[in-house]
């Protein structure tokens, strides 16, 4: 199952669909127009069942096999979504939507799941059916979360899942996966620090709510310093603070903090939340102030199941030869991992050269990775439900 013939054929087209895409960027759910070019090519591929509309702007289409015997059905997913990111690449075909851009590759994912599916609808070659995920809003605004939550997995009977996302720095053609936690959970929060303002020459008659939140921002890094195992992964970022007042001259009142936490262990991100209030908490009160942390889970840690992993593993090596399958977890998040809380699968990674990272202004999709990805995402089809 190395990279197949088709997809060095298709490759101009599958390439001027990406362009086309990397155009035209869309933000979270108003993924409008992409979402409508998806679907119709999927209708013009033949797909027998095309669905739009699933977790809001989200596009299914369904694929069956030549044969059905065991019922098998297999999730193969892309994110469509870009980012609000004014685009700095020089590009011919570069984004005409000012400030905004794909700047994560999900232009290339799209295409390169549009080129899978194009494939699939062609040669029918498996047992069982193929649900191709178009999904919207990865890029902070839960798509996966809310494509399952509208009924995803049971409307389509969906066994297990598989997604994938390129990597800058590993080299075209390569892949990289692990076992387990691959991508961390990440929670955001606000902290509210209310003190006693005043005049900035008598401190004495205020509380100083920019002292209090300086030493908690200290604090909270001891968190991941002295208060969780060395072993375990943990980071506490405190990332803005703002105060109510802009003069030189003034101690204000209320300082606002807002930062992220990212974890990849359950108990971790249960621990560093309690932690973080009572650290919050304390040190407001030893300085005679008060403060108060909003707390928001976000995506969940992204965990792949070792089986399914061994799966990915196996077609990618097909593919390329060339394949870590033990790759660091990161700390970045992905809500592909709503959908492996919903059923089995595993998440791999996919090498973009030499390119700027993701969510750079210079940052573009490589071409050359769409064989390849596309490779995978039919091979994994067709590993997972062989023809009878």
């Amino acid at each position: 199952m190395p990279v197949k013939n088709r997809f060095a054929e298709l490759l101009p087209e599958i390439t001027a669909w990406r362009r086309d895409f990397h155009e035209h960027p869309e933000l979270l759910f108003d993924v409008h127009r992409t979402a409508a070019r998806v679907a119709g090519l999927c209708r013009d591929f033949g797909c027998d069942e095309v669905v739009e509309g699933i977790g809001r702007t989200g596009v299914v289409a369904v694929i069956r096999g030549k044969t059905d015997t065991r019922g098998r059905v297999v999730g193969l997913r892309a994110d469509m979504d870009a980012l609000p990111i004014i685009e700095q690449t020089g590009v011919p075909y570069a984004s005409k939507t000012p400030g905004t851009m794909h700047a994560c590759g999900h232009d290339g994912h799209t295409a390169m799941l549009l080129g899978a599916a194009k494939y699939l609808a062609e040669t029918r070659n498996f047992d069982g059916t193929v649900v191709c995920i178009f999904q919207p809003a990865e890029e902070g605004g839960g798509g996966g979360r809310e494509m399952v939550a509208d009924g995803l997995m049971d409307r389509w009977n969906v066994q297990e899942v598989y997604g994938m996302h390129n990597m800058p720095g590993i080299p075209v053609g390569h892949f990289a996966i692990r076992p387990g936690a691959l991508m961390a959970a990440a929670d955001q929060f606000e902290i509210t620090v209310t003190g006693k303002g005043g005049h900035a020459a008598k401190p004495h008659d205020c509380i100083d709510s920019t002292v209090v939140a300086a030493h908690i921002i200290v604090a909270a890094q001891t968190i991941a310093s002295r208060s969780v195992d060395p072993m375990k992964q943990v980071v506490v970022s405190i990332c803005t603070v703002e105060t109510d007042s802009p003069a030189h001259n003034v101690i204000p009142q209320v300082v606002k903090m807002r930062g992220t936490v990212r974890t990849l262990d359950a108990k971790v991100q249960d621990f560093v939340e309690t932690r973080l209030s009572q650290i919050v908490e304390g040190t407001a009160l030893a300085l005679g102030a008060r403060a108060e942390v909003a707390y928001q889970r976000g995506y969940p840690v992204t965990v792949n199941a070792p089986e399914n992993t061994a799966h990915a593993v196996e077609v990618a090596h097909a593919v390329s030869g060339q394949v870590d399958a033990d790759t660091p977890p990161l700390m970045g998040a992905e809500d592909f991992s709503f959908m492996l809380n919903a059923r089995p699968g595993a998440y791999i990674f996919i090498g973009n050269g030499n390119t700027a990272m993701v969510h750079h202004p210079a940052y573009n999709f490589d071409d050359n990775v769409i064989p390849f990805g596309a490779s995978w995402y039919a091979g994994m089809a067709e590993a997972r439900m062989p023809a009878a």
